[in-house]
């Protein structure tokens, strides 16, 4: 069962076993009370409460500071059933995961691979890793195209396939 990534636990709040949670994901709603998580220590963390205003988060069982400061820098895993059981897409929304190891077509020509995603500041962009006929072109091994309306026409996840505009002009120019 692979798992994702979906937050980081901070520094304790108040003396009842409170703690900042730092999310890595756009469904907060997974942290509802009685889910539990895997952690990257081996644990098992079930939820008591989450106040995702204020970015806090308790666990059941870690009722002092003392106990929520040896949660502190721990990582936060739920599995991918999980993940699509607990979280609901809007028209148009992916999960990262189902998005990686999709082939980027444009004009029915493969341009390679989605190898990950990265989020800045300005938006989402996907790093593809450059198919074998434009590497024997002399072009890029990677690059990246913003995941935004402007260049990706649709996405088709049961052939696993993302369709583009404008993609081309960016490898040959990367």
């Amino acid at each position: 069962m692979e798992n994702v990534y979906i937050a980081k636990l901070g520094k304790t709040v108040g003396l009842k076993g409170e703690i900042k949670i730092f999310l890595q994901s756009d469904f907060p709603e997974q942290f509802r009370v009685n889910a539990s998580f895997a952690t990257n220590k081996k644990t098992t963390l079930v939820v008591e409460s989450f106040n995702e205003k204020r970015g806090v988060i308790k666990f059941k069982n870690i009722d002092s500071i003392e106990s929520a400061k040896r949660l502190t820098n721990t990582e936060i895993f739920t599995s991918i059933e999980q993940t699509k059981e607990s979280c609901n897409l809007q028209n148009k929304q992916y999960f990262w995961f189902d998005i990686k190891d999709c082939k980027i077509l444009e004009n029915d020509e493969d341009l390679g691979k989605v190898v990950e995603i990265h989020r800045y500041p300005l938006g989402d962009y996907l790093e593809i890793k450059t198919s074998e006929t434009y590497l024997d072109k002399s072009l890029a091994k990677t690059f990246l195209i913003p995941y935004t309306d402007e260049y990706v026409i649709s996405v088709d996840l049961d052939t696993k396939s993302i369709f583009v505009k404008g993609a081309l002009a960016i490898l040959e120019n990367s």
